[in-house]
């Protein structure tokens, strides 16, 4: 018995819950956040340069956009973005900095969480991290004849 009411209470939360979510999809006023670009190429980027880019966003709906929650896919992805409500109309920014340290491919994701209608929207950072080239230096002329002084 506990069985059976303990499964009717489940499918009746799961219920409100998807309800709750087709409501909130009708809102004709409902903010929707527009991106600029939702991908960055870095192309080849040489190690510990400055990995900072730029995401451009719009809020295009009726009403306050607020971004809730922003995360990146690893720690060496590190976002940054605006707290305050963004009015509809507005133009805001969402920084993204990848630390360089580490030699090879990016394929990093930014999962920003908001308010609009077309959340959640996920964004993309990709290339190629190189070492930096060794600087070579005039050699020093050696005298082939002379003898190591031994001490």
């Amino acid at each position: 018995m506990k069985r059976i009411f303990l499964i009717v209470t489940l499918f009746l939360f799961a219920s409100s819950l998807v309800m709750a979510q087709d409501e909130a999809d009708k809102n004709p006023n409902a903010p929707e956040i527009t991106f600029e670009k939702t991908t960055h190429d870095y192309g080849t980027i040489h190690q510990n340069d400055d990995g900072t880019c730029e995401f451009e966003f719009t809020n295009t709906g009726k009403e306050p956009l607020v971004l809730s929650r922003v995360r990146s896919s690893c720690g060496c992805t590190v976002p940054t973005w605006p707290r305050k409500p963004i009015l509809p109309g507005k133009t805001e920014v969402i920084e993204v900095k990848y630390n360089t340290h580490r030699i090879g491919r990016i394929n990093k994701s930014v999962t920003v969480m908001s308010n609009a209608k077309n959340s959640p929207v996920v964004l993309r950072i990709k290339g190629k991290v190189v070492p930096k080239s060794q600087k070579i230096g005039p050699e020093k002329d050696v005298d082939k004849e002379s003898t190591p002084i031994s001490g």
